[in-house]
């Protein structure tokens, strides 16, 4: 289950925030462990995503949150 990550603008504001709190949680995890983080499971959203690409999908998901209130 990979999460189209393009079509970010049409989620609900529920799961943009989840996605958001999962991103800061990855990225603390990245910060504490460097190299050594943990490998996540195919199923979940953030699977494959680098350190990098989980900041600037944060920045997204906050631009997108602010928008909408």
């Amino acid at each position: 289950m990979k999460n189209d990550f393009a079509q970010l603008e049409t989620w609900t504001p529920k799961k943009i925030r989840t996605l958001r709190n999962n991103l800061n949680n990855r990225i603390e995890s990245f910060k504490k462990d460097g190299e050594g983080t943990k490998e996540l499971q195919k199923s979940h959203m953030l699977f494959g995503l680098d350190a990098g690409e989980c900041r600037e999908l944060l920045t997204r998901a906050q631009k997108i949150i602010k928008e909408t209130k």
